[in-house]
């Protein structure tokens, strides 16, 4: 090799060398997900600007109605749940779940593994709104107005 080339390979191993570690501070980092936190700060329950006491019932409304929900299950059902709950806990812990499946197919939720009767579906289902009506009657008018907006434009989005 000639001078020229080995004085032109020495600049350019060294210009490599120098701008390296410029390029891996100009690398976006994203902060670790830490499970539950991205629910929370997307839960349109935040968004609305809840008093303590609107979150104190809103919480007692979503025990009663687990409870509930508990009570149309079998023993074997539960037991199913729990694991399947585990399982989700672990994947998101390990930075897997809601982005994986988007949306709730069965594959996202729970209880579509647990092959529920039709009678134990519908109970499910009037449980759910009846603790959806519970939870919107806590709201003042201002925030009910609020959560409606959200709503149209979930649906919207997924119109798209």
């Amino acid at each position: 090799m000639n001078r020229k080339t080995l004085s032109f390979l020495a600049a350019a191993f060294a210009l490599t060398l120098t701008t390296t570690p410029f390029v891996a501070q100009a690398q976006p980092t994203f902060p670790k997900r830490q499970p539950g936190k991205e629910f929370a700060q997307k839960s349109p329950w935040q968004k609305l600007g809840l008093t303590d006491e609107q979150k104190a019932k809103m919480q007692e409304i979503r025990r009663n109605a687990r409870a509930e929900m508990e009570k149309v299950l079998t023993a074997e059902q539960k037991e199913q749940l729990k694991a399947a709950m585990q399982e989700r806990r672990n994947q998101r812990s390990q930075g897997e779940g809601r982005m994986e499946g988007k949306g709730r197919g069965k594959k996202n939720n729970p209880f579509a593994s647990l092959n529920l009767t039709e009678a134990q579906k519908t109970r499910m289902r009037e449980i759910k709104e009846s603790s959806q009506q519970q939870m919107e009657a806590v709201l003042t008018p201002a925030q009910q107005e609020q959560l409606k907006q959200m709503q149209e434009n979930w649906k919207s989005r997924r119109q798209r």
